[in-house]
């Protein structure tokens, strides 16, 4: 039976230059795998710096194509930045969590993987493509937005965005975690913009959610 999903297509931006890959090979399937298990998906590294991610809530989707590149840029070589280009699709689909993405196939799935290639080029590292019945303009220049913050995080920034994402703490509790003052975590995030990414995650979420 058809039902709604996400699904997430990306690679890895310039890895052939890592100094590390393996390293950084090690820190994508890690997200992946760590991303799956908490929200109940299915993902999969392929061709070497490719990925493909399917989510049973698309709601969800945006989220985690924040928390994957927030990690990537977070472990990020002290002269290389880590990163990633993501383009995610939500549409129908018979894909259950069961199932292996790369065995899977459908039109979300062909969705995802078109509006990867046409970004290839660009300096685009995230797009949300809700196809064409459900195409919205505002969410679509929304995530323009966010795009370009995210690439502007320092690896210090991407650490903590991620961990504020990942375990919903209070900056105080942040700063334990990280053994470093609460003044410090309130900076990063600042710098981060993390007001305007909470709010941008927010809003797309619950669109997502009330307007199928």
């Amino acid at each position: 039976m058809a039902q709604r999903i996400a699904v997430l297509t990306g690679d890895l931006v310039e890895s052939r230059k890592a100094n590390d890959p393996q390293r950084l090979f090690s820190v994508l399937d890690s997200a992946l795998e760590a991303i799956c298990e908490r929200f109940g998906g299915q993902g999969e590294r392929y061709r070497g710096d490719g990925f493909q991610i399917a989510l049973p809530d698309p709601s969800k989707a945006p989220l985690v194509a924040v928390l994957l590149r927030a990690s990537l840029i977070r472990h990020s070589e002290e002269h290389q930045r880590w990163d990633a280009r993501i383009a995610v699709a939500i549409g129908e689909s018979n894909w259950q969590p069961q199932y292996k993405v790369t065995e899977s196939s459908g039109e979300v799935f062909v969705r995802s993987g078109q509006a990867l290639d046409t970004m290839s080029d660009g300096t685009e590292h995230l797009r949300l493509s809700l196809g064409e019945q459900g195409e919205s303009e505002c969410l679509t220049l929304l995530s323009r937005f966010v795009d370009n913050l995210i690439d502007g995080w320092s690896r210090y920034s991407a650490e903590a965005v991620y961990l504020c994402l990942w375990y919903s703490e209070s900056q105080q509790a942040l700063a334990k975690r990280l053994g470093i003052s609460q003044p410090s975590i309130h900076k990063r995030l600042r710098a981060a913009r993390w007001p305007l990414l909470d709010a941008y995650l927010s809003h797309v979420e619950q669109r997502l959610k009330d307007d199928p």
